[in-house]
């Protein structure tokens, strides 16, 4: 399997949100409707990049302030507190995490610069997660900001839907170099 683009020994992989309320459709409106064939794939890298992976969590910010406060009132579902189980890693990464893999939890879609207190300012990263169009875009757009070299792993991404998935993809890839996009390839899914 293809470990998303750099080799693990180049750097990091950064497992973005795999949360249940991003992972099943029936549990959440914001639930992915690729996530199921995303994580097995995923599972994969995170054993190919062992001892070199980072898990982030997103959870809504007990005390939201300025736009936060009309997205909540949007999504009244989502303001539940961060150990609530919609905001759980999905079953499928907990015994990675019991083994030590670093886990960020941030009311915000992008996790930097809390990464970069992990992994360093200018570290090669290879993306993964869902959901693409929100934060793995708002994750990437930082980091390759700050100077990092970031991979995205199409393969291993799962956006809201298939249109917005591609739709990140492509803005994401107008950041090249700095920003780079594994395609799906043929025989690649499933």
């Amino acid at each position: 399997m293809d470990a998303g683009g750099f080799s693990p020994g180049d750097g990091w992989l950064v497992v973005i949100d795999a949360q249940a309320i991003f992972a099943d459709p029936q549990t959440s409106p914001w639930g992915s409707p690729m996530w199921a064939g995303t994580v097995r794939r995923i599972r994969a890298a995170v054993e190919a990049y062992a001892g070199r992976v980072v898990f982030t969590r997103f959870v809504a910010d007990a005390r939201p302030r300025g736009s936060w406060v009309g997205y909540y009132r949007e999504w009244p579902f989502a303001q539940v507190p961060d150990d609530d189980p919609l905001y759980a890693l999905v079953p499928e990464f907990a015994g990675v995490v019991a083994d030590g893999a670093p886990v960020i939890t941030a009311p915000t879609f992008g996790k930097w610069p809390a990464l970069a207190e992990i992994v360093g300012s200018t570290p090669r990263l290879t993306l993964a997660g869902v959901a693409t169009d929100c934060c793995v875009l708002s994750t990437a757009l930082a980091a390759a900001d700050a100077g990092a070299t970031v991979h995205v792993a199409s393969a291993l991404c799962a956006g809201s839907t298939q249109d917005n998935h591609d739709r990140a993809l492509a803005a994401m890839a107008l950041y090249g170099p700095q920003i780079t996009i594994e395609l799906d390839r043929p025989g690649s899914r499933g």
